[in-house]
């Protein structure tokens, strides 16, 4: 018999919609978090954000909710208000993106709600914080890229920034969020108190910056575009193969230096006085670059890829998504989930990264349709009979799953 998830028994409260919130939630339900999706009548946004769906809900949605239950209640009317207040109080966590203030407004006030549960861990995810003079200031993922300085490093010298392929200031705010509420959770296992967990997704980003802050503090000199490769050494790069292909090594010893010289059957660049040590390599790397690159194209990437391996030279194809969401290593780690929902829908969404010894794979709960477990949750956890159920429906407090269009 398995052992139980190791967040079984914790309820989570989940306030969030779009990404960061949502991200930082499916970790707490893949982790066996009870995680209750509270939903306006409208709605996560998600659900309707285009171009793909599987039946009414967004492929983007589907991407970030599982292993979690959907209520629906009303925030804004009084009755609805008083319901939510309930289901915070019987949470030991509530997770929130909105912006700074807004709850307040509506009346869920943490300070009030800690008072009635002294062990509520409240998690705020908000663009720059709960204080500051940006504190009110709207925020997207793409606008703390380029506010934290991380966009002025992506791109190509020369050319104009852009933004990371993945959404990180997004993601990233959604990770510090999860380890901000576990970190709660274990202080409040010695003191019994909760506490509030203020994640800004600018103070993130730059975090993220790690040692390139370091280097910029320390120096006043700014790294610029990176590129395809790394700010110091030469031989850490993407290069172009044969064939469209291209791929990276990180040659980044004297040893694996010599070998990559051996591999690419060009041993007089390891005797070349302009690449004899990393810092002459680094000092003429525009004449050493194009030198390496005209080797590469001589074959496709996936005929230098073993050739490399074996010089032990840590090497890696450039994948597209095809590639490496079908790559046996990624598979074999169920990196790849495939959910069935109760209607027979299904979809494959990249899995959880979290493994524990001796654990049975990652469960895979369909994410909830709206409002789809209204009844259970307003039943299981505030202990309302049928009627009271029925009358909270009838009059708009409280919502429950009901024929959407089918997007397929």
């Amino acid at each position: 018999m398995s052992e139980p998830r190791p967040l079984a028994g914790v309820r989570v409260l989940d306030l969030t919609q779009f990404l960061a919130g949502p991200f930082a939630t499916q970790i707490l339900g893949d982790l066996g978090a009870e995680v209750i999706k509270l939903e306006a009548p409208s709605g996560d946004w998600s659900r309707s954000l285009p171009p793909h769906f599987v039946g009414p809900d967004s492929a983007y949605y589907l991407s970030v909710n599982r292993n979690k239950k959907s209520v629906v209640a009303d925030m804004k009317s009084a009755d609805g208000l008083a319901l939510v207040k309930r289901l915070v109080c019987a949470s030991d966590i509530v997770m929130e993106n909105f912006r700074p203030g807004v709850l307040d407004r509506l009346g869920l006030v943490y300070g009030e709600l800690a008072a009635e549960n002294e062990g509520l861990i409240w998690c705020s995810i908000s663009g720059f914080g709960q204080d500051g003079p940006d504190r009110d200031r709207p925020a997207y993922d793409m606008i703390v890229q380029a506010l934290s300085g991380g966009m002025s490093m992506t791109g190509e010298p020369g050319e104009p920034a852009v933004r990371a392929g993945i959404p990180i200031g997004d993601l990233c705010a959604g990770m510090y969020g999860a380890i901000g509420v576990l970190a709660a959770l274990e202080a409040r296992r010695r003191t019994g108190k909760g506490r509030l967990v203020d994640v800004a997704m600018l103070d993130c980003q730059v975090a993220m910056l790690c040692y390139q802050a370091a280097y910029f503090l320390h120096s006043g000199s700014e790294p610029g575009r990176q590129g395809r490769g790394h700010a110091s050494i030469p031989t850490y790069r993407s290069f172009d193969a044969g064939n469209d292909t291209e791929l990276v090594i990180t040659a980044n010893t004297e040893r694996m230096w010599r070998a990559l010289c051996g591999v690419l059957q060009r041993a007089e660049l390891a005797d070349d006085p302009r690449f004899a040590t990393n810092d002459d390599r680094y000092a003429n790397r525009f004449e050493l670059w194009p030198l390496l690159e005209a080797a590469f194209r001589e074959k496709d990437a996936d005929a230098w890829v073993p050739l490399l391996l074996e010089a032990g030279i840590p090497v890696g194809r450039v994948n597209t998504l095809e590639a490496a969401l079908s790559n046996p290593q990624i598979v074999h780690r169920d990196m790849v989930l495939a959910l069935t929902a109760r209607d027979g829908r299904r979809v494959r969404v990249a899995g959880n990264p979290i493994k524990f010894a001796d654990d049975e794979p990652t469960p895979a709960g369909f994410p909830p349709l709206l409002g789809e477990n209204t009844r259970d949750v307003l039943a299981d956890v505030l202990g309302l009979d049928e009627e009271e159920i029925a009358a909270a429906l009838a009059a708009g407090i409280v919502g429950e799953s009901r024929p959407r269009e089918d997007r397929t």
